[in-house]
């Protein structure tokens, strides 16, 4: 039922699942996707939909400050605001790890619309081209 809600389709991002065929997400799990996928997606990169996506990928090569991190707060939530509504974004944090200088931790809060479920996800934005793995993935 909550896909049916939710919504159903690829999972992102795509790879095979078992026995061959693509892997699917619903529900819950979709939106989460979702979110990823708006995220990590720069504005342009869509041929037939070149608004699409997070601008926060123009931010490459911006010094690591407070105003970055305010600044990559806001496209996030326009972005989301604009091309998720199955959420109600309740907060965006950014973060930078100790370790690392040239990434941000991206945290969303976000209410599902359907059951008023929250759930949060974290995208790492790495600020220097090469950073990261893809998708969740880890510094080099």
């Amino acid at each position: 039922m909550e896909g049916d809600i939710l919504g159903r389709g690829l999972a992102f991002p795509v790879r095979p699942g078992p026995g061959g065929g693509l892997r699917g997400a619903a529900g819950a799990e979709k939106v989460r996707q979702s979110i990823l996928l708006v995220l990590s997606t720069r504005l342009g990169e869509r041929q037939m939909r070149p608004d699409f996506g997070c601008g926060i990928h123009d931010l490459l090569f911006e010094p690591n400050t407070v105003l970055l991190h305010g600044v990559v707060a806001e496209k996030v939530r326009t972005a989301l605001t604009l091309w998720e509504p199955r959420v109600d974004v309740l907060d965006v944090a950014t973060e930078a790890p100790a370790d690392t200088r040239d990434c941000l931790l991206v945290r969303v809060s976000y209410r599902l619309r359907s059951d008023n479920t929250t759930h949060n996800v974290v995208y790492p934005f790495f600020l220097s081209e090469g950073a990261a793995t893809g998708v969740g993935g880890s510094a080099v």
